[in-house]
């Protein structure tokens, strides 16, 4: 049976003080997605949440968590714990959006010009990521994502209850407002 944007399944999924934000904190919607920075599904996803978001701007607030499986895609936990790294200097956000845009540049290298070009502290990022000083959290997201039924990316929550429909723009869009 073909699923409709609109189907929904009611969870108990809230944010915590650990989870990345952006948009209007008081915002009547909260879009919660598990993704990873490998994965082409979440790319074409972070297009259309970057658009939903210009376009309804005070009204959606958006939050990212990481559902990292180095099994899935080989980069994967390296790039969430670079995303961490870059969140603990204040980057999260800056280094999310760059990892997306480039998605195959991520090999260790790569995620060191990343940092560089993002103005952070490569010797203290460099330190970070080869002491994997940040798997705690990434894994701690991926095991929320599971307890959270999500088996693969990207998975959307909207006001804490799983969106099943496309990943349309316009469909997303309008579950967002139902």
């Amino acid at each position: 049976m073909t699923q409709t944007p609109l189907e929904l399944v009611r969870t108990d999924v809230s944010l915590t003080e650990t989870d990345h934000v952006r948009g209007d904190v008081a915002a009547p919607i909260t879009l919660l997605v598990y993704g990873e920075f490998e994965c082409p599904d979440c790319g074409r996803a972070f297009h259309t949440i970057q658009e939903i978001l210009d376009e309804m701007p005070g009204e959606v607030r958006f939050a990212f968590r990481h559902f990292a499986r180095d099994d899935v895609h080989p980069f994967s936990v390296r790039s969430a714990e670079a995303a961490e790294a870059a969140g603990a200097q204040g980057h999260f956000w800056e280094m999310h959006d760059f990892l997306f845009t480039h998605q195959h540049s991520l090999e260790y290298s790569d995620l060191l010009v990343h940092a560089a070009k993002l103005g952070l502290d490569v010797e203290r990022f460099q330190r970070e990521l080869t002491g994997r000083v940040h798997r705690d959290k990434v894994e701690a997201d991926l095991a929320s994502g599971v307890s959270n039924g999500v088996t693969s990316t990207p998975t959307f929550f909207i006001n804490g209850t799983r969106y099943q429909g496309s990943n349309n723009r316009d469909e997303l869009k309008d579950a967002l407002r139902a």
